[in-house]
């Protein structure tokens, strides 16, 4: 009975010996590091090694002791290459016994910080819109004065100072606008996710010559259900900021990806989605500084000279009207950008995307 309790637990449960080897794990533990026990019995865990160490050592010391030890928030490499964060409590069962469990605390994390990101989007949306109200009104006082002024002027040339006037007026009022993201209200519909990215694609390549494109595109993807257009938007606005970036720190042997994978049972906001397309924009470029990261994504806050601070903003805005987000790791030489949308899987739109598949390969899409 025993037995089968532990394996039907959805904390990972390791067994070791005195050596730190591998005595039994429970499938928890199996799916979370990507490893069988047939695989590593008897041998010791490498992911075990992970914090310089530390775990390892700490380990050693509660078998030593006698002695439980937890740790909260400590970092595993599992097999899969993937860094993952996890609580863990090592417990002496004998002098030869150390049973340890492991809840893993990425997905609670980073449903923290995509809560804590919407709350600030939905903050900053609300400021922007009261600032736009504020300063549009002005405006367009500003500017119906200007050229009521301009017909009563008695000499024609001073009709350019009012003109000034205007033109700025009006080059405000386009400024606020694009604060505010799209003004048009998605028309949603099922959209082939790699046709967005090959128009992006497209686009890129015109605008750049040596910055290598990759496209490491998943496709079985069923159609997401979206505004084809802003889409497009989205991502190129992500991408440019990428390819500008590296033109701009002279990136050596610049590098762009355009990457599509799905995501099963995820969960976006507060909503669990049984699969979500993720779209990976990914370059070799300097990286985000660390003072920009937790603003990124607002409106006007730019880490380049030329950068206005709006791309990155109206693509989060567009992410929200389909329902999805914008997440970013970044490091000096790796940083990516994750678009996330919950799939349409209505079973008419599911039967579409497959059709598309052998017809984008047709038209010269490029999978690894």
């Amino acid at each position: 009975m025993y037995p089968r309790l532990l394996e039907h637990l959805t904390t990972a449960v390791v067994l070791l010996d005195d050596q730190l080897r591998v005595r039994w794990l429970n499938p928890a533990a199996e799916a979370m590091m990507g490893l069988s026990l047939a695989r590593v019995e008897n041998s010791c865990l490498e992911c075990l090694d992970g914090e310089e160490g530390q775990i390892s050592a700490m380990l050693l010391k509660a078998m030593a002791e006698q002695h439980p030890y937890t740790q909260r928030e400590a970092t595993l490499l599992v097999a899969t290459g993937e860094q993952v964060t996890v609580d863990y409590t090592a417990t002496p069962l004998s002098a030869d016994e150390l049973l340890i469990e492991l809840e893993p605390r990425d997905r609670l994390l980073r449903i923290s910080r995509e809560e804590a990101l919407i709350a600030r989007q939905e903050m900053v949306k609300v400021l922007t819109r009261g600032l736009a109200h504020e300063i549009k009104n002005p405006l367009g006082g500003i500017r119906g004065a200007a050229q009521l002024l301009e017909r009563d002027l008695p000499d024609p040339a001073l009709a350019e100072f009012t003109r000034v006037i205007v033109e700025e007026a009006d080059r405000l009022r386009d400024l606020v606008d694009r604060m505010l993201g799209p003004n048009t209200l998605p028309h949603h519909e099922p959209v082939n996710i790699h046709v967005v990215l090959e128009r992006v694609d497209t686009l890129l390549r015109a605008e750049t010559s040596h910055v290598e494109i990759l496209r490491d595109y998943d496709p079985s993807l069923p159609n997401v259900l979206g505004d084809e257009s802003q889409l497009i938007q989205a991502v190129l606005n992500v991408a440019r900021n990428g390819l500008q970036a590296m033109e701009e720190s002279s990136t050596e042997s610049p590098q762009l990806i355009l990457k599509t994978r799905a995501r099963r049972q995820f969960t976006l906001g507060v909503e669990r989605h049984r699969l979500v397309c993720e779209v990976g924009i990914i370059d070799n470029g300097p990286g985000i500084p660390e003072s920009l990261r937790e603003s990124l994504f607002y409106p006007m806050i730019s880490g380049r000279a030329e950068g206005t601070g709006l791309g990155l903003s109206i693509a989060q805005s567009i992410l929200h009207q389909h329902q999805g987000l914008i997440e970013c790791d970044s490091r000096p030489g790796h940083t990516e950008f994750r678009l996330l949308v919950p799939l349409d899987l209505d079973p008419e739109s599911v039967a579409e995307g497959r059709r598309a598949g052998p017809a984008a390969d047709a038209a010269g899409f490029s999978y690894k």
